[in-house]
């Protein structure tokens, strides 16, 4: 009986299997098959796509400063391989529609059975778009639109389809066919506002955001889910800012608002933003303006979004001039603990402007630094800031040289004892700051050797760019080490420092012990004598000190008139450097600058003071010649430019030794001129064809230590970062395989007419030979020695035979002897003036 039950069970269960084949079209294998793709396959499969989404949307974060994108979706501009993908939910989704496909479809007689199929397609085309691989998920909705033209998700299907062609960039495909659909097919609500949204996508990505309002307000107005009515409505209050429709704006941003909890509160607040951003301040209630802001910043549900509200009413203040509040709130904006990147960046940019405005610069580069560590690179504003921050690197070398020369000068020429006198002012309120620390508990100045109180600089540091690093402010690292060692005690450097075996206890402690271990008595940083014995002294330190902060001074004043027309920084500048009786050369110039300055700040009558000091002391000058005749430097040819091509001209024709000597001269004639680098760099070049390598690369890094802003400046760094190295690698070639060689005959700095004597009987010799292919020349090798050369001989022995030919021709007799090089090796000691160790590696 038993045998007789499992046997009929088997024949059912064969039965059952057999009726539900994928290859045969009856009842109970339609539906078997559809209820298991529907509650099976592509339930899980819907699942892995929802997860996706929802991390995506996580990971995405908007720029309410720009226009949001209809769907909340980044873009990866990074290459993936053809079978990787980048979410895993999304790849669970796609393998689920593939397993539905394979599994399910009941393709029969060219027709699909199975209902459910093309929800499988629908899935698998979105898991690709969502994963960013549209092209395979174009042909997913296409292989729908081409196979079941009857389905029930046909429209919706279509929208897809057009959403993956846009974001292939066939916007205007996407416009065609999404206009079609909305006019031809009588689309659900939900459908309809999701083609109406990718249509607007479209043209604003065609910049056409006057075309996209009128979809994205349909959009709107039909969609069921209120998370995508607040964003299309905010997103149209956008459109309408952008295209300078405030009021338009305004009534989109109500309905935002109107919204309240059921959408994102995100939205609420920048609708509310938005809208105090199109307050007219000239007939608006201001007072109700400033009430609405205080309810959004005092209301707890919006502590999220505090950075937006205080950034909003530091604007509010700005508006108002109430520059103080203004950068109170902006300020606070920064704090907050969920600022998003692009907010901060705009608070600082105000702050570094407010800064720069108020002829702060030091402290506005300081802000402009926090700009741009927090903008992308990609952003256009990113090159303009940039360039004004680095137009701000020279003002703030030079104030940096100004403020510590003028410190150490100052203590420097007080007596022995004022200096005592003023550090151990100095010392006594660090031991009084010292108990008090002590006292209160705060074990935490112990830090490190240099935290109580500078030390004094034996020189300020003039020699290279001021750091772009944002904490260069001593005071700032100092506290910011403090407040490290107060937290997490003494760390090595390693990964995990945080997580290792040195709590934060045992740190602190250790922190203590060595902070009650400090003997005031002992201890040199209370010691007024350690400071004093810092001082320099000697005459040569504060000659060079003298001279760094009367040049800084100098700078400055130009820097502030031509740059920055900022004439009364520059007249109290070129002041000071004249009341410090600066060396002679500097004298003039200031003088000169000076007027200008008095000039442009309409400050006439030290203007003519000045003017009739530099008629009567510098008669001949060429500033008194541009003060009474401005056209005259032009017309006498005496401009910097004119004189810097008459020099350029003897460096083409090899007179180095005159061009150092010119030049040299010029640099001192234009000082503060934007001439002078330029000198300086043919300078440069000038002592590195006279004198080889090593002259050039201190020249070079002169030039780029002394001028770091110009260009001639930055020439010269990346010439002694790159070049430099390689050409003091170059070394002697053998020369049995080369193919160019020349003949060299040495000249000393005396016998310039016996050089021409030479190249005037070799060239008739060539003449007379018609040897075409061989020509001479003369180079200068180093001061005492020049070449009288021939060139375009293409092997060792034609070399060597040329040149016994013209010792033996009767009708040359040329008795000096050559030296015989090829072309590399000739380049190696032109560059190094290592001529003789040339003759002992090759000579015979």
């Amino acid at each position: 009986m038993n045998k007789f039950i499992r046997i009929l069970f088997l024949i059912i269960v064969v039965s059952i299997a057999f009726s539900c084949s994928r290859k045969r079209d009856t009842f109970l294998s339609r539906n078997w098959h559809a209820v298991t793709t529907e509650y099976n396959t592509l339930y899980n499969g819907s699942l892995a796509l929802q997860q996706g989404r929802e991390e995506l949307n996580q990971n995405y974060a908007d720029n309410y400063w720009d226009i949001l994108p209809v769907e909340r979706m980044q873009i990866d501009q990074n290459i993936t391989l053809p079978d990787s993908i980048r979410n895993q939910n999304f790849g669970r989704a796609e393998e689920k529609a593939v397993k539905a496909i394979q599994r399910h479809s009941m393709l029969i007689e060219g027709k699909e059975r199975n209902p459910q199929i093309d929800e499988a397609y629908l899935l698998l085309g979105k898991a690709r778009y969502f994963d960013q691989r549209f092209v395979p998920a174009l042909e997913a909705f296409n292989y729908i639109l081409h196979k079941y033209p009857a389905s029930d998700n046909i429209n919706y299907a279509q929208i897809w389809r057009e959403k993956t062609n846009m974001r292939l960039e066939n916007e205007r495909l996407a416009i065609k066919n999404l206009k079609r659909i909305i006019e031809n097919y009588n689309l659900e609500e939900q459908d309809l506002a999701d083609a109406n949204a990718t249509l607007a996508q479209a043209y604003i990505n065609l910049e056409h955001q006057d075309s996209a309002i009128a979809p994205l307000q349909t959009a709107a107005e039909f969609t069921k889910n209120n998370e995508e009515k607040g964003r299309y409505y905010f997103i149209l209050g956008q459109l309408h800012n952008f295209l300078n429709q405030p009021e338009q704006a305004n009534v989109a941003f109500d309905e935002v608002i109107a919204l309240k909890r059921s959408s994102p509160r995100i939205y609420m607040i920048n609708a509310h933003v938005q809208k105090a951003r199109n307050f007219d301040y000239d007939s608006g209630k201001i007072e109700e303006l400033r009430e609405l802001l205080t309810e959004l910043e005092e209301d707890r549900e919006n502590r999220p979004f505090l950075d937006k509200i205080y950034f909003q009413i530091g604007e509010y203040y700005s508006r108002l001039d109430s520059t103080d509040l203004a950068v109170e709130y902006y300020n606070k904006s920064l704090s907050s603990p969920r600022s998003d990147i692009y907010l901060k960046s705009i608070n600082y940019e105000i702050l570094a402007n407010i800064k720069f405005d108020n002829s702060d610069y030091r402290e506005a580069s300081l802000y402009f630094d926090s700009t741009l560590a927090t903008m992308s690179p990609q952003l256009r504003e990113f090159r303009t800031i940039k360039k004004k921050r680095d137009n701000l690197e020279d003002i703030i070398q030079y104030e940096k040289i100004a403020e510590e020369n003028d410190s150490i000068l100052r203590i420097a020429n007080l007596s022995e004892e004022d200096q005592i006198a003023y550090f151990t002012t100095y010392t006594n309120d660090l031991k009084a700051a010292y108990t008090e620390e002590v006292l209160a508990g705060k074990n935490d100045l112990a830090l490190s050797q240099n935290n109580f109180g500078p030390s004094v600089p034996m020189a300020a540091n003039t020699a290279g760019p001021v750091s772009n690093f944002y904490f260069y402010n001593e005071s700032r690292v100092a506290n910011g080490a403090r407040d490290f060692l107060r937290n997490w005690g003494r760390r090595e450097l390693s990964d995990n420092w945080r997580w290792g075996d040195n709590n934060i206890t045992a740190g602190t402690a250790q922190v203590q012990n060595e902070f009650l271990e400090i003997d005031i008595a002992t201890d040199p940083r209370f010691d007024a004598m350690s400071y004093v014995s810092q001082i320099p002294s000697d005459p040569y330190t504060l000659d060079s000190l003298t001279r760094d902060r009367d040049f800084a001074y100098y700078q400055l004043g130009i820097i502030y008139i031509e740059k920055y027309g900022e004439y009364d920084l520059a007249s109290a500048r070129l002041e000071q450097l004249l009341e410090n009786t600066p060396e002679e050369r500097l004298v003039l110039p200031t003088k000169y600058n000076l007027y200008k300055a008095y000039q442009a700040s309409n400050r006439f009558q030290e203007m003519e003071i000045i003017k009739q000091d530099i008629i009567q002391n510098y008669p001949d000058s060429r500033y008194a010649a541009y003060i009474e005749n401005p056209q005259s430097l032009a017309e006498n040819g005496n401009s910097p430019d004119a004189a810097y091509d008459e020099v350029y001209i003897r460096f083409e024709e090899e007179q180095y030794a005159e061009v150092i000597a010119e030049t040299t001269a010029l640099a001192t004639q234009y000082t503060g001129d934007e001439i002078v680098p330029k000198l300086e760099l043919l300078k440069a070049m000038a002592i590195g064809r006279l004198y080889g390598l090593a002259d050039y690369k201190k020249a070079l890094n002169q030039l780029a230590l002394t001028y770091p802003q110009s260009e001639e400046g930055k020439k010269a760094q990346d010439i002694y970062n790159r070049a430099i190295p390689q050409l003091g690698n170059l070394q002697f070639t053998e020369e049995n395989a080369q193919n160019s060689f020349k003949l060299l005959y040495a000249f000393g700095a005396s016998e310039e007419a016996e050089m021409d004597k030479l190249k005037e009987k070799i060239d008739q010799a060539l003449e007379d030979l018609e040897y075409d292919e061989l020509s001479t020349s003369k180079d200068v090798y180093d001061p005492d020695m020049s070449f009288m050369m021939v060139h375009g001989l293409k092997n060792r022995n034609a070399s060597l035979g040329f040149a016994e030919l013209l010792q033996i021709n009767k009708n040359y007799k040329v008795e000096r002897a050559p030296i015989l090089i090829s072309e590399g090796n000739y380049r190696v000691i032109q560059i190094q003036k290592n001529l003789e160790a040339y003759l002992d590696k090759f000579s015979e």
